[in-house]
């Protein structure tokens, strides 16, 4: 009797179990994405082991007047508290993905997003290196007298092109607020954590110019590609079909549907 009670309950109350996510993995697709980060970064590595600091001779014989006049303005900026402040989040821009752990539904797939943000900070980080150390740009600092000699000698100090803080930080962002929108897309606050992905590395770049450490093309070519990233590796996951498993009455019992759909 309490069976059929039972059975009663939930023929009117159905149950769904939803099994849907909306990324899927392929080892293809996750070792392709490995691969080209790994490869660029080892290539960064390589072109650094290369690449000779500028002597006293060269940093002497600089001439303003060969930067653009749009980046120009970029030497006469110095600031060691914007520089610090820059530092700061990027560093925390990292611990965007562990938010995802505070919601049911995203941390139980949390593996799952951890390798997509493995693959979008390894590539990012990757072609950065890459360009940084194929291009060889000297910082805009290097041409400031504030800046002390021992700085303008060190190897980073030509690897302005382009801000690896900027690209890092939108990165980051980009992909906190495209996994969020994914997983919560009818969610009222994604224009306002869209809204920061934007603010926040903006923010950044407008620091690594002041800081006297990149020109305006920087911190732009940053962004763009940090964006880029950090959205198009989830969307590159996205599923194509949906699935779902529920329990639904069936005549005098029950019956389990796995549903998948385009």
């Amino acid at each position: 009797m309490r069976l059929k009670y039972f059975l009663f309950l939930l023929c009117l109350i159905p149950i769904a179990l939803n099994a849907q996510s909306p990324y899927q993995l392929s080892w293809k697709k996750e070792s392709s994405l490995l691969g080209l980060g790994l490869v660029t970064l080892a290539g960064g590595y390589y072109l650094e082991s290369q690449t000779d600091p500028l002597s006293f001779e060269e940093i002497s014989e600089l001439n303003p007047n060969d930067i653009n006049s749009f980046d120009r303005e970029a030497i006469y900026n110095y600031s060691v508290a914007a520089s610090d402040a820059s530092d700061v989040l990027v560093v925390s821009a990292h611990l965007l993905p562990a938010l995802f752990l505070a919601n049911k539904k995203s941390k139980s797939e949390f593996g799952k997003i951890f390798v997509l943000y493995s693959e979008t900070i390894l590539t990012t980080t990757g072609f950065t290196k890459l360009t940084k150390r194929s291009t060889r740009r000297t910082r805009p600092f290097v041409y400031n007298n504030l800046a002390s000699n021992d700085r303008k000698e060190e190897k980073g100090a030509r690897y302005s092109f382009f801000s690896g803080h900027t690209s890092l930080t939108t990165a980051n962002y980009f992909f906190a607020a495209k996994v969020f929108s994914d997983y919560f897309p009818d969610s009222k606050l994604k224009p306002y954590i869209w809204t920061t992905a934007v603010v926040v590395p903006a923010l950044t770049g407008y620091l690594r110019v002041k800081g006297g450490k990149h020109y305006y093309t920087d911190v732009m070519t940053g962004f763009a590609v940090g964006a880029l990233i950090g959205y198009m590796v989830p969307q590159l996951h996205r599923s194509d079909k949906e699935r779902s498993l529920s329990l639904q009455p069936y005549h005098n019992g029950l019956t389990l549907r796995w549903a998948i759909s385009k």
